[in-house]
């Protein structure tokens, strides 16, 4: 059994180019065989041959110039081989297109000197079967390489030279006409042909892109949706943990009690912490609102901040309490590291009090001003994290600052229909 371990790690897209590289290339093998069945009645041994040789030449021409040509025509307007080109590969092959053009004039040419008149019981002469071949040859290996309009100058030239050819053998104008409309029909079709396989595998390439600009794109949008699920768990609690510890150590400095509790309440949270982050990974992460209300509370009455908290998330479905539970926890976070408030305030608006569809949570706080008399903001991914999971759902979030003191954090939700009737 032969093995082709080349083509198995070949993608699709590299499978059908290398399909469509060896058909259009490999049909030229066929000029110097048609040629020379036409012609092999009418000419001699050597002059066989001598026209077989020669077409053999310009098939292998024609080849490298249909390869050439597809190589410009995908990577022409930067598609195709973008990711795989090399210094100068791509550019219209104008030394081939040259040789070609050279090679096939020069074969009618010598076929009109060696053969100017019909041959005797035929309706032409050699001359006409090599600028039938050679042309269709030509035209097609051009085409690949010129704009269209280059295509349709050619075909009409090729036209006009069997017509010519035609009548410089005694044909009568009558059978010379549809000679040369039959020739310029042939060539049309070979180059609506080429353009249609170029066109295809420009197709296959620029969807074989694409899937990979997904998969990349997927990828991206995990990695994001992981760091901002992990910023957002270990946030808080990191900030949690840290100002348990500073109480327990207080606590044993001044030989009160409680110091004992604190360091198991930062081992429940490690546990929880570890519980979250495992969810993180798994892609299951959620958090509840009145869940995140109730921990903020607790958190920030163990920092020596009044929480009051206005509203629940009864009622509401799954996906928007999970929405504005993560608003919850960064905004909690944000007070415990970016302030030194007092007091912070929760306050959550169904669409039956604005009236207009929407959910709006709010989070106000008076702690922003330090010390030292100066603003202490933070330079994390929290707000812009959460502003991405609320466009997702339509929703937007704002954060303003308000001198002296005050931070203001601000989501917005549209309500389902479902669960404004609910809610009413």
């Amino acid at each position: 059994m032969i093995r082709l371990p080349q083509w198995r790690r070949r993608g699709q897209a590299e499978r059908y180019d290398l399909w469509v590289r060896a058909s259009s290339c490999g049909v030229f093998a066929f000029e110097p065989v048609v040629l020379a069945t036409m012609v092999a009645p009418e000419v001699d041994t050597a002059a066989l041959w001598a026209m077989t040789a020669g077409a053999a030449v310009h098939a292998v021409v024609c080849a490298m110039l249909m390869s050439a040509g597809l190589d410009h025509y995908l990577a022409r307007d930067h598609h195709g081989y973008a990711e795989r080109d090399r210094p100068g590969r791509g550019s219209r092959p104008l030394g081939l297109i040259a040789a070609a053009t050279g090679l096939t004039v020069a074969a009618v040419a010598i076929g009109i000197l060696a053969y100017p008149r019909a041959t005797p019981g035929h309706p032409d002469g050699p001359a006409s079967a090599l600028l039938v071949v050679t042309a269709a040859a030509f035209l097609t290996a051009l085409s690949s390489a010129v704009p269209s309009s280059v295509t349709l100058a050619v075909v009409t030239a090729a036209g006009l030279a069997r017509l010519a050819v035609s009548r410089s053998e005694g044909a009568p104008a009558e059978a010379a006409v549809p000679a040369a409309i039959a020739l310029s029909a042939l060539l049309l079709v070979l180059a609506v042909a080429c353009h249609s396989s170029m066109w295809t595998l420009r197709l296959v390439w620029e969807l074989d892109r694409a899937r990979k600009a997904q998969a990349r794109l997927a990828v991206a949008e995990e990695r994001l949706r992981f760091a901002r699920d992990l910023h957002d768990v270990m946030g808080r609690n990191l900030s949690v943990v840290a100002l348990k510890s500073e109480l327990a150590a207080q606590l044993v400095r001044r030989g009160r009690p409680g110091a004992a509790e604190e360091m198991l309440g930062v081992r429940r949270l490690a546990q929880d912490s570890l519980t979250e982050v495992r969810a993180v990974v798994s892609g299951y992460r959620t958090a509840d609102l009145d869940t995140e209300l109730a921990g903020a509370r607790s958190v920030l009455a163990s920092a020596g901040i009044r929480c009051e908290v206005t509203g629940d998330g009864h009622g509401l479905p799954a996906d928007v309490q999970n929405a504005l539970g993560w608003v919850v926890r960064e905004g909690t976070t944000n007070v415990l590291r970016h302030s030194e408030a007092r007091v912070c305030t929760v306050s959550l608006r169904h669409a039956s009090d604005t009236g207009a569809g929407r959910l709006t949570l709010t989070m106000e706080n008076d702690g922003v001003t330090g010390s030292d008399g100066r603003r202490r903001e933070g330079t994390g991914n929290g707000i812009p994290g959460l502003a991405e999971r609320l466009a997702a759902r339509g929703g937007r979030v704002a954060a303003v600052y308000e001198r002296p003191d005050r931070f203001r954090l601000t989501a917005e939700l549209p309500l389902p229909a479902t669960a404004q009737e609910e809610l009413r």
